[in-house]
């Protein structure tokens, strides 16, 4: 396994993190400690979960896939050998069952002490914003309304001030975005350095994958100058970027047979770019869901990849990309293909 240091910070991450959002829904809590056992094994000690998941989110699993996390904490006692992450959901229709008070102090405080209770530690490494609470685009929306005015600006010193009280409490260690842009980036570490006793905002948790290289666009030199590391997830675009889905096929029990809904990369130009990457791949010798991933973890700006799986055989398979060296005349063909179709699927 190769490591690299949570920015500002002693501590080493693996690059390939392991995600959990299948966890109680796809997946059962016997089958999630099969792979935190095999991942831990492998040498992976950062997980990344949110008391959102399992994803699709609904009532009835509300943080099932963290108590899952946290049955294996107690059962295994090996909570000193992960670096955990976590999230606190933010303002949208589909989490009124979990809040609708955003990231307020309360909500904040409430958050992290439910998470707590659920991982059965009492300390997450690592806590984010899963997205931001201000009107911005996210999740895939390509335009800004610049005709929105939430004023949500007037949040941020509040937002970091209850994160670090609960730092100094000890139930967190540092903080990190996720789903964020470069100004809401800009505008958190604007406000820590100007008042020091606030935590600086650590990482990024955004999408990153060969069909959606946004995070290049602004976003990288952020994360180069200001050593704001990236979090890559879905650097398999949903499972599209493992070829199952080419041709038409829609196999039985896959994420988009089982959640339709979720179409981000799934676009007629999304598989005509994959289709390609295939073909590269193929002609390398190389399979397509490796490349993806290798691709991913050769980016200066990533500290880590967040990786998921529903089967054994996956979990593998991905875990493996991190011992994948693409040759310079790979890498060259991902950019001309990059360039022919550029992110097809934001």
């Amino acid at each position: 396994m190769v490591y690299e240091k949570l920015p500002h910070t002693d501590i080493e991450v693996s690059k390939i993190c392991l995600g959990t959002m299948t966890w109680g829904k796809q997946n059962t809590e016997a089958e999630g400690h099969e792979q935190m056992d095999h991942a831990l094994e492998q040498g992976i000690n950062f997980f990344d979960t949110a008391e959102l998941y399992p994803i699709p989110a609904h009532p009835d699993l509300h943080a099932v896939t963290e108590s899952i996390m946290g049955n294996w904490f107690k059962k295994n006692r090996n909570r000193d050998k992960v670096v955990l992450a976590s999230k606190i959901v933010g303002k949208a229709p589909f989490t009124k069952f979990i809040r609708t008070t955003g990231f307020s102090r309360e909500s904040i405080v409430s958050a992290v002490e439910g998470s707590l209770q659920r991982l059965q530690t009492d300390y997450i490494d690592l806590y984010q914003l899963h997205w931001p609470e201000r009107n911005t685009n996210y999740f895939g929306q390509r335009g800004y309304d610049a005709s929105v005015t939430d004023h949500w600006e007037d949040n941020i010193h509040q937002v970091l001030e209850t994160l670090r009280d609960l730092v100094r409490q000890g139930k967190i260690r540092h903080v990190g975005l996720s789903n964020e842009n470069p100004w809401g980036t800009m505008r958190f570490l604007e406000e820590s350095k100007v008042h020091a006793s606030l935590p600086r905002m650590l990482t990024v948790q955004n999408s990153y994958n060969l069909l959606n290289r946004l995070f290049e666009v602004g976003m990288s030199e952020i994360s180069m100058r200001e050593q704001v590391g990236l979090l890559a997830y879905s650097p398999l675009a949903f499972g599209v970027l493992s070829g199952k889905y080419l041709g038409g096929r829609m196999p039985e029990g896959s994420r988009l047979a089982l959640f339709p809904q979720y179409a981000r990369y799934s676009g007629k130009r999304a598989m005509e770019a994959c289709q390609r990457y295939y073909e590269l791949a193929r002609a390398h010798d190389l399979s397509l869901p490796q490349m993806a991933l290798a691709f991913v973890n050769s980016r200066p700006f990533v500290t880590s990849n967040i990786i998921g799986a529903t089967s054994m055989r996956q979990l593998k398979e991905n875990i493996g990309s991190i011992d994948v060296q693409l040759s310079q005349a790979v890498l060259n063909e991902i950019e001309h293909i990059h360039n022919d179709i550029p992110n097809p699927a934001p």
